[in-house]
């Protein structure tokens, strides 16, 4: 064979690998999210056949229906003295779970303080849920020293306990809303960091991000357009967890007094009723069920978004 035909096979044959390679790895992208498309109305529907899931989404909507309606059912400042002190509960139609030691109505602050409580959980949350993962992605992706310094840090932060980190950082701030929800967040983002860290690890090497990288894609559009979405179901997950740590860590700092003074919360209340705990337990008692029914809500949900969210689970159901 000449060497003009040897060269034209060898060609041929380069042409043939370039297509079967582009095929495989473009296809794969395709079909990786023709996958996810079809994969959303199955988590839905695994999600709604959940009992618990469905419980858990039931108990927070009622949870968010009574934080936006509450200006409407108790105008006015919820922290105003309306009635006599310790009015027990179904005494006054006008305050059905009584009033407490200053005379303030119950209902009117639980209702108000579920706002407090959601708002925060939802603010320290999405804090956490940003810092770990843009530490995690970037860690994970880029690897090396990058990735070992990202990680000592990560683990500098576990070394200390989040609610003493939370005490400190609200100590040195002005104890407000803001200050509490930065706080926990900060202390809450390792988690996150390490899932993410861990799915990108095993992603990055994939074929879809092989073929955008021959694509040219930047690092950011292959992080945030390719990997993560990819990544989401943990992150999900454990979001739920995190808004249900988040209001329990405020009710506790509440409760020792850390809170914002300027507003009512689940944990100042039970704060304020410690003292009359044995002639008017409905003090601790209303604030403390709302409590545990908004994080029953927030972890019932984090297992349903579990089980619709793993696909061997989901093919189970």
């Amino acid at each position: 064979m000449s060497t003009d035909s040897t060269d034209l096979v060898s060609s041929a044959d380069g042409s043939a690998w370039r297509r079967q390679l582009t095929g495989a790895l473009f296809g794969s992208r395709r079909t990786q999210r023709a996958s996810r498309a079809r994969a959303s109305p199955g988590v839905w529907r695994a999600l709604l056949r959940n009992p618990s899931a469905l419980a858990g989404i039931v108990l927070l909507a009622a949870f968010i229906a009574l934080a936006l309606g509450a200006p409407h059912f108790f105008p006015g400042d919820p922290l105003d003295m309306v009635a006599t002190p310790f009015e027990w509960p179904g005494s006054d139609p006008l305050y059905r779970l009584g009033t407490d030691s200053l005379g303030r109505d119950v209902a009117a602050g639980i209702a108000h303080g579920t706002r407090v409580s959601l708002l925060i959980g939802a603010s320290a949350a999405a804090i956490g849920l940003i810092i770990g993962t843009l530490v995690g992605a970037i860690g994970g992706f880029f690897g090396g020293v990058i990735d070992d310094i990202l990680v000592r840090i990560t683990e500098l932060f576990q070394t200390v306990p989040s609610f003493l980190l939370v005490i400190v950082i609200v100590a040195i701030g002005r104890p407000s809303v803001t200050v509490i929800a930065l706080a926990i967040g900060i202390a809450s983002w390792p988690t996150v960091a390490r899932i993410v860290r861990a799915e990108f690890r095993t992603l990055r090497a994939t074929d879809f991000v092989l073929a955008a990288r021959s694509q040219g894609f930047s690092s950011a559009r292959i992080i945030f357009g390719e990997i993560l979405p990819n990544a989401l179901p943990p992150v999900i997950v454990t979001a739920s967890v995190m808004v249900a740590s988040a209001i329990l860590i405020e009710s506790s700092l509440s409760f020792l007094g850390m809170g914002d003074p300027n507003v009512v919360t689940w944990g100042g209340m039970i704060g304020a009723g410690r003292d009359a705990l044995r002639t008017a337990w409905y003090l601790t008692a209303a604030p403390g069920a709302a409590i545990v029914l908004a994080v029953l809500a927030l972890n019932l949900l984090g297992d349903g978004l579990n089980d619709a969210l793993n696909p061997r689970l989901r093919e189970r159901s």
